[in-house]
């Protein structure tokens, strides 16, 4: 009778245990923060009086509880945001100018609701502009591509299958797609997906151009002669803004150049002038003068013209099947 009562004994114990560690399990997990639904990367829409301006946004955590990120508006390369601040379930931040004509800051507020958000922003002339965006999609391809058969987009006569983005100043001369000067975009009139391009170009003194990849992402085209040396995040061959070369290959204005890109999904590879600069890398968002913030869709290549002379040739395009 007595070892059957501390057998009992034991068993209530153990249960009491149990028990104790069952609790104090559930408090540890009930102290658990999650994370606000704020964080990552967002495709944002701005409306300025009519017109749809493509930005992008990015919010992550710094530490424990710190919210940083960053922005990238219709045209300039991604700003650093210092702190996303949280009051009353919205957010906000504020950002000085960049090439903005004024040294009032950009001051955003807005609230998140699931994969959509919207919000207003303080432009540096004082105006409130509207906008909304959804969750940027993460663009994860299960299989390697199959590539399909190689296009010629440019035909060394004339500007079949392109069209500029405005006031047209590209003409075609000696075989040559050409802007003399600084001017309008061109930009295909087919869209793709996921493809493999080689361009050759040639730019002047002081120019500045660049390839974009679905009319989003820009490769930088420009003289760095007078630049940094060291290869960061704005300079030839660059993802403007976002990812950096890891050497710089230029060989300077007046000369031809190449660049060989892969882009499948959001992972890009840069070849300029034969040398690996950019491996399989992951572009976080749409960069400055991107067409649109649409990032789940095909879009075209286009070429910027920001400051002239640039010269195109051998633009030869390789879609995925």
């Amino acid at each position: 009778m007595k070892k059957i009562l501390i057998s009992r004994f034991v068993q209530l114990q153990l249960i009491i245990l149990f028990v104790t560690l069952s609790a104090t399990k559930v408090s540890a997990q009930s102290k658990i923060i999650k994370d606000p639904d704020v964080i990552g990367r967002w495709d944002l829409t701005i409306d300025h009086n009519g017109k749809s301006q493509p930005s992008w946004l990015e919010v992550q955590k710094s530490g424990n509880h710190t919210l940083v990120g960053r922005f990238t508006a219709d045209g300039g390369s991604a700003r650093p945001i210092s702190e996303v601040k949280a009051a009353d379930g919205k957010y906000s931040f504020s950002i000085p100018p960049q090439w903005e004509n004024s040294s009032r800051y950009l001051d955003f507020q807005f609230e998140v609701n699931g994969d959509a958000l919207k919000g207003t922003m303080v432009y540096v002339d004082g105006v409130t502009y509207n906008f909304t965006g959804v969750r940027a999609p993460e663009l994860i391809r299960d299989k390697a591509p199959v590539w399909g058969t190689p296009i010629r987009l440019f035909n060394g006569k004339d500007l079949t299958g392109w069209h500029a983005d405005g006031k047209n100043q590209w003409i075609v001369q000696n075989g040559l797609l050409t802007s003399p000067h600084t001017g309008s975009n061109i930009i295909t009139d087919k869209t793709f997906n996921d493809f493999k391009l080689h361009v050759e170009f040639r730019f002047g003194q002081g120019a500045n151009s660049g390839v974009y990849l679905r009319g989003r992402y820009e490769v930088q085209i420009m003289d760095n002669t007078t630049g940094p040396k060291e290869p960061i995040n704005n300079v030839f061959s660059a993802i403007y803004g976002v990812l950096p070369p890891n050497k710089m290959m230029s060989k300077g204005p007046g000369q031809w150049q190449t660049y060989d890109i892969t882009l499948v999904g959001r992972l890009v590879t840069v070849v300029a002038n034969g040398h690996t600069v950019i491996c399989n890398a992951v572009i976080p968002g749409i960069t400055g003068g991107a067409i649109d913030s649409k990032e789940g869709e095909p879009g075209p290549i286009y070429f910027q013209c920001e400051a002239g002379p640039v010269d195109f040739r051998n633009i030869v395009i390789t879609p995925a099947k």
